[in-house]
């Protein structure tokens, strides 16, 4: 079983396990052709949150929703009023179980740190960013697009932004299931369930900005172009 901390290509994990071991443990801060210093994986998962949260807000602002765990918590913040970062925060938590026993200490640290991250932007985004009028369509598509721009820069740094991004990382590590099509099949799923929360037509927005997203993702996350860890 591969590790998610080895690295992605088959030859490069068999080649580098010995070599990456000590880097994964924090002790070594210079960056390599195949890995990134902790400096590098700080600032690019600070980006990749950026992005994600910046989607997240402009689908929220539309009343959209999104696929995966912030789908699932645009649904119980749109039934209930709670706040969604506090939400998709909460619901997050039971995936770092499979995270630190499945996939290592480095992977489930950046992705704590991640989710810490999106869960404070999404929570009091509201204070800092307003948003006027949008046309839906542009705004499902931008908001998918901006998401999968995030979420991508989490994946490349070895993270994720939690719940079913830990599962199609692990996926994808394991068995080669693409982490976009793994995404896109369970988003599609979650949809469905917004149909309860949200009118029709904005589920059919949301729908068209999950498929952005994950084709996004399909089209660009692959390990076999992409080794560093």
């Amino acid at each position: 079983m591969a590790s998610i901390d080895g690295a992605p290509g088959e030859a490069q994990r068999l080649s580098s396990r010995e070599s990456t071991a000590k880097a994964h443990r924090f002790g070594s801060w210079a960056a390599t052709a195949t890995r990134h210093s902790p400096v590098e994986d700080a600032l690019g998962i600070l980006a990749g949150t950026v992005l994600t949260a910046l989607g997240i807000a402009l689908l929220g602002h539309l009343g959209f929703l999104t696929g995966g765990m912030a789908g699932l918590a645009f649904v119980l913040h749109y039934l209930t009023g709670w706040n969604f970062g506090l939400v998709f925060f909460v619901l997050n938590l039971p995936f770092y179980a499979l995270a630190i026993g499945r996939m290592g200490r480095s992977f489930t640290i950046k992705t704590a740190f991640a989710v810490g991250l999106l869960s404070a932007m999404t929570a009091f985004s509201g204070e800092f960013i307003r948003f006027g009028e949008v046309q839906p369509l542009l705004g499902a598509c931008l908001g998918g697009l901006l998401v999968g721009f995030g979420l991508l820069a989490l994946f490349r740094h070895r993270s994720s932004a939690g719940g079913i991004g830990i599962l199609a990382v692990y996926l994808q590590d394991r068995f080669g299931w693409r982490a976009g099509v793994t995404q896109m099949t369970v988003d599609l799923v979650v949809l469905v369930t917004a149909f309860a929360a949200v009118p029709p037509l904005a589920v059919l927005y949301s729908v068209l900005g999950a498929l952005v997203l994950n084709l996004f993702l399909a089209i660009n996350h692959r390990t076999d172009r992409y080794l560093a860890v």
